[in-house]
């Protein structure tokens, strides 16, 4: 067992900052190699060492010889590559071991295996998981696509066999759109993830979304810290996650809990990973991928169970065995995840920019807000556009709903648009509120919610604009204002 005491984190932004503070708790060392644009970034002021990485800014979070270059010469004795980046790749997972550096995270052949959507199927499959019926090698020819889909019967989905975030995605449900729906997702692979094989699946119509998160050390133990609910998306992306999934009964929920620690048994994984599983309306669950990495959602499973995931994941890549049993994991309360993104819902979720020029946060009992902005921060452009990610829990789904509307309310970015209001119209919405979703919401309702903000927002200034008039008015004609003698707009 080599003790972890200096770790080098590969990624920028609120992860950074997420995983600084567990380093800070566990007394290790951090160290952040950040882009020149970066060079503001609250984590890196935070990060015990910082170092620069001259050049284009994109890539700079992308070519692993500079980043090993910088941990060997801070002495770093791990990297954590956070989530995105380099977080999934199994040729930087093995030069870290290549060079006598511990890699937090799952073994590169893992990482290769799950990397590969229809080798990690058959791998599943081979070991009893449900999949979806489907292509089992990757495809580039058109005319041979078409005919699998075919035999497969429509709808069917087209998926970046190399990818994922729901890049490379299309649905096809006829013959006529099947070239169109191909090209296009064939040009996102390449334009993503730098490949254009891609494999058929039956698509599911309105399924749920469901994912178990595992831990697993390196002596044979597995646990699932439960399930989170992530139906709640656009164009494949996650928008909100929660646990536990307000639509799933406890038959089931035990089901896919046990298929997947068996599963992680079975091959011998290490490290924390996700397995993502699509759910019927007749409660049949499909196995579609395996993250093996942190995933962006990781809160929510956090506030519910108490334990830190990003503690557990360095102190098992050190050799530690899992300080939990099952039997002593608790599960408590409902948690929501809403991603708070730099994008205009208002026009077709268009990403933004700018400078945060003024900027309130949500606080009180049960909300956590991980995020790495500030106020006169500015935005760079050239990074995903999640800004970062408001949490809150509850002990029971409508108090958590509450909880939800009443943050999201309290929630101000100025400068730029984000999709907060959207947030706030979901957080009201009456099937919401009754735990009724499935992956086809949001895009029944975003016309509506878009309305609704706009309406809300014009209702906002308009009280403002009614209170400073009014209190002009008073000064302007000396008028006092007695007691109770007011009006509230």
């Amino acid at each position: 067992m080599k003790k972890i005491s200096k770790v080098l984190i590969a990624n920028r932004g609120e992860i950074a900052l997420r995983i600084i503070r567990a380093c800070k708790e566990l007394e290790i060392q951090s160290v952040v190699a950040f882009s020149e644009v970066d060079i503001n970034g609250v984590w890196v002021a935070k990060a015990d060492e910082c170092y620069p990485i001259i050049g284009n800014p994109i890539e700079a979070y992308l070519k692993y010889e500079k980043i090993l270059h910088i941990a060997k010469q801070a002495n770093c004795d791990a990297i954590h590559p956070g989530y995105g980046f380099l977080s999934e790749s199994a040729e930087f997972a093995q030069a870290c071991e290549d060079n006598g550096i511990i890699f937090i995270g799952p073994k590169p052949h893992h990482i290769e295996l799950f990397g590969d959507k229809m080798a990690s199927k058959v791998a599943m499959k081979k070991i009893g998981v449900p999949v979806l019926e489907g292509t089992d090698y990757p495809i580039t020819d058109k005319e041979e696509a078409k005919i699998v889909s075919q035999k497969i019967g429509y709808p069917i989905i087209i998926k970046a066999a190399f990818g994922g975030g729901g890049r490379g995605m299309r649905i096809v449900h006829a013959d006529e759109e099947f070239s169109k729906m191909f090209d296009a997702a064939t040009s996102e692979s390449i334009k993503y993830f730098g490949k254009a094989e891609v494999f058929i699946e039956k698509y599911v119509q309105n399924p749920r979304h469901i994912e178990i998160q595992v831990i697993a050390d390196s002596h044979g133990n597995v646990v699932h810290l439960g399930e989170r609910d992530c139906s709640i998306q656009r164009r494949h992306q996650k928008v909100i996650e929660i646990t536990p999934s307000p639509l799933l009964n406890d038959t089931l929920r035990q089901k896919l809990c046990k298929i997947s620690v068996d599963a992680m048994k079975e091959l011998g994984y290490e490290s924390v990973g996700t397995i993502e599983f699509l759910v019927d309306a007749q409660d049949n669950f499909y196995f579609i991928e395996m993250n093996t990495r942190v995933q962006v959602e990781h809160p929510v499973t956090e506030i519910v169970t108490g334990i830190d995931i990003i503690q557990r994941m360095i102190e098992i890549a050190a050799g530690d065995t899992l300080i939990y049993t099952q039997e002593q994991i608790h599960f408590r309360g409902y948690a929501i995840e809403f991603r708070i993104n730099s994008e205009d819902p208002q026009q077709n979720f268009m990403p933004t920019a700018g400078t945060v020029k003024k900027y309130l946060t949500p606080g009180g009992p049960g909300v956590r807000l991980d995020t790495s902005l500030y106020s006169g921060y500015e935005l760079p452009t050239c990074y995903d556009s999640m800004l970062g990610k408001l949490i809150v829990w509850a002990l029971d789904w409508k108090g958590v709903v509450a909880k939800a509307k009443r943050a999201l309310d309290e929630y101000s970015i100025e400068g730029f648009k984000t999709n907060i209001s959207l947030h706030r119209e979901i957080a009201r919405d009456a099937m919401f509120k009754e735990g009724k979703f499935d992956t086809s919401y949001l895009d029944i309702n975003i016309k509506k919610f878009n309305l609704d903000a706009q309406s809300s927002i014009a209702n906002e200034e308009e009280k403002i604009l009614k209170l400073a008039q009014t209190l002009k008015e008073t000064k302007a004609n000396n008028l006092l204002v007695l007691e109770n003698d007011f009006t509230l707009y």
